[in-house]
């Protein structure tokens, strides 16, 4: 399988950021990270999902939060010196970051949002996180990732209730 060269993979050569490009079979009806995790064959603690905010003072923001946990909003507002915040609605996602649902990654954003990686990715050598499309995840040191967007290392994540 030829795996193309996504923009944040070229963004990644052109810092000389190590990465692994890292193909998984997609499921347009299951684009969650549980999936992706189950398609790799790994722990869905290392499959990281990326998540555009909007800050009530900052405006968008994006958080890295571990497959099996979500953002706590409360968190995210407080790291990116906001008092609340919310998801960005699913219709602006392309427009603002250049990205689909399913495919977003915090590497190559059509603008250099600011990015809060939620600090349980430090626990891991290497994590998964999109190429920018779907059915392609880069895998990577979470302080690779931190370095190449000047990511911020937070605690942006809570459990999934329910």
């Amino acid at each position: 399988m030829k795996i193309t060269k996504t923009n944040a993979a070229r963004l990644l050569d052109k810092a000389k950021i190590k990465y692994t490009l890292v193909p998984y079979e997609v499921d347009e009806s299951n684009l969650a990270a549980d999936h992706i995790a189950k398609e790799l064959g790994e722990d869905i603690n290392q499959v990281f999902k990326t998540l555009t905010l909007k800050g009530d003072k900052s405006g968008v923001f994006v958080c890295v939060v571990p497959g099996n946990r979500e953002v706590d909003l409360k968190k995210a507002a407080k790291a990116s010196g906001n008092k609340s915040c919310d998801m960005l609605p699913l219709k602006e996602l392309l427009p603002t970051t250049g990205y689909i649902r399913g495919g977003c990654s915090p590497i190559g954003l059509k603008k250099p949002y600011p990015v809060y990686i939620d600090q349980t990715a430090l626990q891991y050598e290497n994590i998964y996180i999109s190429a920018g499309q779907r059915g392609l995840q880069l895998f990577m040191a979470p302080t690779d990732i931190q370095k190449a967007v000047n990511a911020t290392i937070s605690d942006v994540s809570t459990d999934i209730i329910g």
